[in-house]
């Protein structure tokens, strides 16, 4: 026997389309229908019509495999797991690495992820963090605008794929992080609001609307949606989720849904034994997202620290159009080593009015920070890296800062060896209106680039985004590459000793682009102008150089750093 069950309170007559025979369902309370049917043949693909109206996908379909518009599965292969003593690293020692499934490897698949695994545990890192993965319209796409938030895209690969990959992470040592959207959902495919009052009539987000959390008939829809993040933490054994864009979450319950939904993974991580995290994307400043309940907040682990990357795009690009504008570079660094938000109250140029409040009192352990992500590159209109934009040396420069701070490092993928592919903004929407609507929209957007930007929705524009893996037997990235491998090996050796004092980025000798990160014993030399720095010390002339991308000169007291060095020193 199989039991359906949806929550359609806006429909006045359902029916469940399965075995090409339409069974008229049950209204049971709430707003729920209901069904039981026995001797269906498998697969089971089924749909819904809601009064007379469809057939549509099921809100909570395991898998799509025609698509968003397509019939939904129920997925009933069982999976073996070996992973039952499993435990993550915790977050505070993490090296994340974000990924984009179908632009990672060249199948583009979870399994094409599996097969280049050695190369990120060879690099050092310890957490995977997944670009959504719940099914979005077409067949290319960020993930962003996912419409059947319980089903992986079908293009990836089976809920079976998924569940092996995250098997064999921790078979390997490595948690695994996966990003969900809870602010809107995509427009194509989204068939929640023919169903029920998924949606707020009070709010809008800038992608579409915004999530009913705090209106009428809210309870059920903050349910499924707490459903959904524990089905992936449970089901698919993931070791936590990023919340995207928790600034565009609305709502003023007397338990935000984040606290609420927080709560939820500590009744879960009770009854597994295993620690989960929730890690927050909020441009909000606002330390709430991570102070305990008891203190008004939402006791989150951790959440993405922006400034550090606007600080650090600033010092090396010069750029300060859009939200660089309230960034000063290097004196924002050591702002940001201080008290972690840039923006803690003070006035803010782009925004025209005071943002954010001070964190300085958390540490700084609950605060991811990165050099790039796929927002800094792909929401450029040619989805540069930093590599197109700074020299080689500069490159260096930023790793250095990033992976020695006191905060959690997380990389993008192809950074740590310079990918010369960029990350553009690629889109297969089916729907042609929307399709031109998204390709126009880009054009407006960035045409004060003075250049046309490429189309998202072109099959080229996603191919051009796909890393090219033979780019990292090249002498170049080889370099990088061991770069990237020997500052993870000392911030796994020195964290303990950088996270004992608040450390600090200061000029050196008012040498222009000289400066010195000083993280107590640890110490980073940067000169990151274009011209050879001379100067002296006593104390760093005879620390011990651990490591540098460039040869530090040492003449008596002297030392002579060439342009875009980087050197790691230790002292007494």
């Amino acid at each position: 026997m199989t039991e359906f069950r949806i929550w359609a309170p806006k429909a006045r007559k359902m029916s469940l389309c399965v075995d090409n025979r339409e069974h008229r369902m049950s209204a049971d309370k709430n707003g729920f229908w209901h069904i039981e049917l026995k001797d269906l043949k498998n697969p089971i693909l089924y749909s819904y019509k809601i009064d007379g109206r469809g057939p549509f996908p099921d809100p909570a379909s395991r898998f799509q495999p025609d698509g968003v518009h397509g019939r939904s599965q129920i997925w009933q292969e069982a999976f073996a797991w070996h992973d039952q003593k499993w435990q993550a690293p915790p977050l505070k020692d993490a090296i994340i690495y974000e990924l984009h499934t179908g632009t990672f490897s060249p199948q583009g698949t979870f399994t094409g992820i599996i097969e280049k695994l050695d190369h990120l545990l060879q690099l050092g890192v310890t957490h995977l963090e997944l670009l959504p993965v719940a099914a979005f319209p077409g067949r290319r796409g960020w993930g962003y605008d996912g419409v059947a938030l319980y089903a992986p895209h079908a293009a990836y690969g089976t809920p079976s794929d998924l569940k092996q990959l995250v098997d064999t992470c921790h078979q390997r040592g490595l948690a695994v992080i996966l990003d969900v959207v809870y602010n809107h959902l995509g427009p194509d495919g989204n068939y929640l609001g023919l169903y029920g009052h998924y949606f707020s009539q009070r709010y809008h987000t800038p992608w579409g609307d915004a999530v009913n959390f705090d209106s009428a008939h809210s309870d059920q829809v903050r349910e499924f949606v707490i459903d959904n993040a524990l089905m992936w933490l449970k089901e698919f054994h993931f070791d936590g989720l990023r919340l995207d864009a928790v600034h565009a979450i609305f709502d003023f319950s007397a338990t935000h849904i984040l606290e609420e939904l927080q709560e939820k993974v500590n009744l879960l991580s009770a009854e597994t034994g295993r620690s989960y995290c929730l890690i927050a994307e909020s441009s909000l400043n606002d330390p709430r997202i991570l102070e305990e309940p008891d203190r008004g907040g939402y006791g989150l682990a951790a959440q993405w620290l922006d400034d550090f990357h606007h600080a650090l795009h600033v010092m090396l690009t010069g750029e300060q159009q859009g939200y660089y504008v309230d960034f000063a570079g290097t004196a924002d660094i050591d702002k940001c080593l201080e008290d972690y938000f840039i923006c803690n109250g003070c006035y803010s140029t782009y925004r025209k009015r005071r943002h954010g409040r001070a964190a300085k009192h958390l540490s700084p352990e609950r605060f991811i920070v990165s050099t790039q992500t796929h927002d800094q590159v792909g929401n450029r209109g040619n989805g540069e890296r930093l590599c197109h934009l700074t020299s080689h040396y500069n490159c260096q420069i930023a790793a250095a800062l990033m992976l020695l701070s006191p905060f959690v490092p997380m990389l993008f993928q192809g950074e740590e060896w310079a990918a010369s592919t960029p990350f553009l903004y690629f889109t297969d929407h089916v729907d042609a209106a929307l399709a031109k609507a998204v390709r126009e929209g880009r054009r407006r957007d960035y045409a004060f680039l003075g250049k046309r930007v490429p189309d998202p929705q072109a099959a080229t524009t996603f191919r051009r985004s796909l890393l090219k893996w033979s780019e990292t037997n090249e002498d170049k990235p080889s370099e990088m590459i061991a770069w990237y491998k020997n500052l993870i090996k000392l911030r796994q050796k020195y964290l303990n000793e950088i996270r004992k004092m608040r450390c600090s980025f200061k000029p050196v000798r008012n040498c222009k682009n000289l400066y010195l990160y000083d993280a107590g014993q640890i110490k980073l030399l940067t000169n990151t102008g274009n011209k050879s720095v001379s100067f002296a010390d006593f104390a760093l002339a005879r620390a011990q150089i651990l490591l540098q991308n460039r040869p530090v000169t040492v003449d008596d007291d002297i030392l002579t750093l060439l342009p875009g060095c980087a050197a790691v020193l230790l002292t007494d």
